[in-house]
């Protein structure tokens, strides 16, 4: 299978896959738990995962884990979005960020990425240069697009000289404003000349978390108050869909205004089901199970008929996000708990035995609120009145 058979195949489904257990990248997942996790991944007809970077031993570790699979299991098939993370100078330092300038540290993952990409040709097919890399409230290490174009035309060059597989597709993972969807400040000749350079455009949209940043789609309207509290989350997931829907048409519309022709996918798009900050009960009431639950069926089920691929984030709960906070949205993004329990997004799947004789950490696959609706609808947050 090549990038440009796998990326809108509604067979294919993808998501991006980290795994972690701990509170901290310091521990990383074995093989074996990463085995266990894919296990559970291919039950849902996961095919394609996304990584983020090529510095630490988990990517290395995912493609060792997907090749022992397909010797254990022929039928068992996967493919990886491999991503090479990539910082402005300074980033992550007690220095001031210098984003006109990239770290020298680039060079180094660049290279990283090439060299596991050769060596695992059968299972990367995709090859992401930075992840939300160019966009401007990424201020601890955003670069200008002129990084990004650098490294995508390097990479472009190594295809054509056969020091890379030539139906390797090579994007950047980034915002829907980055692409040129959202303040016109983004639209530069060099985001024009990466567009035209890339293979295809990874874009990401979180209505979630505008649901905060930019409420107008999200407070129920004065034509809705009279709504049962049900109805009202269930108009409110239909304008989040809307939302997240209306992005992807605007980086289209931009990109046909150029007069080209690019695919678009969904690099990442998600749904926390736990907020002890801005989206919880406390700030814009969105975050919690049922609304990730209905999120993820909706953006699936319109990703799968316009054959756009979403790489929804994402496949388990990791601590280490926001590792002093644990109530913090980003440890609560994942579609199954840190102990293995399927999240209402997936009861349908547990309920038709598809995780049967699958374990994490040796615990069978269970849903969470003991299965129970009433107890899972108690917790659900109606979001707030406009």
């Amino acid at each position: 299978m090549k990038a440009k058979d796998i990326l809108g195949n509604p067979d294919y489904l993808a998501i991006s896959y980290g795994g972690y257990r701990k509170p901290t990248r310091d521990i990383q997942p074995t093989i074996d738990e990463i085995k266990e996790d894919l296990k559970i991944l291919h039950a849902m007809h996961i095919k394609v995962l996304r990584t983020y970077n090529v510095k630490l031993p988990h990517a290395s570790n995912i493609l060792r884990a997907i090749r022992e699979l397909k010797k254990e299991d022929p039928s068992f098939e996967m493919y990886v979005m491999l991503g090479a993370w990539i910082d402005c100078h300074n980033a992550w330092t007690d220095q001031e960020p210098d984003h006109e300038v990239e770290s020298e540290y680039n060079a180094a993952e660049i290279e990283r990425a090439v060299e596991l990409t050769k060596a695992y040709p059968d299972i990367v097919k995709i090859v992401a240069v930075g992840n939300e890399a160019m966009v401007h409230w990424a201020t601890s290490y955003f670069v200008r697009p002129n990084v990004i174009l650098k490294w995508v035309n390097h990479l472009q060059e190594l295809k054509k000289n056969g020091g890379l597989p030539k139906d390797l597709w090579i994007t950047s993972s980034d915002d829907f404003s980055s692409w040129g969807g959202g303040d016109p400040i983004y639209r530069t000749e060099d985001l024009i000349e990466l567009i035209k350079a890339v293979d295809y455009i990874s874009m990401h949209t979180y209505p979630m978390h505008n649901s905060h940043y930019n409420p107008h789609f999200w407070l129920v309207p004065d034509s809705e108050s009279n709504f049962s509290n049900t109805k009202k989350i269930e108009a409110g997931m239909q304008r989040a869909l809307e939302f997240a829907t209306n992005q992807y048409q605007v980086v289209s519309n931009f990109v046909k205004s150029l007069g080209l022709n690019k695919p678009i996918h969904i690099g990442e798009t998600g749904w926390a089901t736990h907020s002890n900050g801005p989206y919880g009960a406390d700030g814009s009431k969105a975050a919690d199970e049922l609304k990730s639950g209905k999120y993820y069926k909706l953006i699936r089920d319109w990703s799968k008929k316009e054959h756009v691929s979403c790489f929804y984030f994402e496949a388990f709960d990791e601590p280490w996000k926001d590792a002093a906070n644990e109530g913090g949205s980003e440890n609560h993004f994942g579609l199954i708990t840190l102990n293995g329990e399927a999240k209402f997004a997936l009861w349908d799947l547990v309920d038709k035995g598809v995780f049967n004789n699958l374990t994490r950490d040796g615990k069978p696959i269970s849903k969470t609120f003991n299965g129970n609706k009433e107890d899972l609808l108690l917790e659900a947050l109606v979001p707030p009145l406009a």
